[in-house]
């Protein structure tokens, strides 16, 4: 059963599917903090996809431009150019701290679980602090177990995407 929460329902953190999905996103966190890239791409499901689209509305990723569209295959590339040879975005990264919080269930079932959370990261690099902040929405599939649990779909919806939006070097 799939239960679909409105702002009237009182959704439920203590929800053991709910806990599962939440303690997935703070370990995804963690290990993008830690630059543990392949660990990180190891917690998507084979057709999952990390993006970070443009338009702040937009739910047709397909059809619209994104700052990052990342199936199996392009997250692949990117955690090698983040961890192998001579690539500026490895070389050069900046040294992150996020915090994700606020969670709040949005769809709840045995297999699945989609939360919306805020993201709020502090990029530290040659002397200066960057702030990147959104809101960010988790689909994870649910294992049998939790540490069977991937994500399906993370968006991040930076607060400031429809501005220039300088390069990272970092995973959001």
């Amino acid at each position: 059963m799939t239960e679909t929460l409105t702002h009237t329902a009182a959704p439920s953190l203590t929800d053991p599917r709910v806990l599962r999905g939440i303690e997935l996103a703070w370990r995804e966190a963690d290990l993008l903090d830690r630059k543990e890239y392949e660990a990180w791409n190891a917690l998507y499901a084979e057709d999952g996809h990390y993006v970070i689209p443009i338009d702040p509305d937009t739910t047709d990723f397909d059809n619209t431009l994104n700052m990052v569209y990342d199936d199996a295959r392009m997250r692949g590339m990117r955690v090698t150019r983040m961890t192998e040879g001579y690539a500026i975005a490895a070389v050069d990264s900046a040294t992150t701290a996020r915090t994700v919080s606020r969670f709040l269930p949005v769809e709840v079932s045995d297999a699945e679980v989609v939360l919306r959370a805020s993201q709020v990261l502090v990029a530290y690099k040659r002397g200066r602090h960057d702030l990147w902040a959104g809101d960010v929405e988790y689909r994870i599939r649910l294992g049998a177990t939790a540490a069977e649990d991937l994500i399906v779909r993370k968006v991040v919806r930076l607060v400031d995407s429809e501005a220039a939006v300088p390069a990272a070097g970092f995973l959001l």
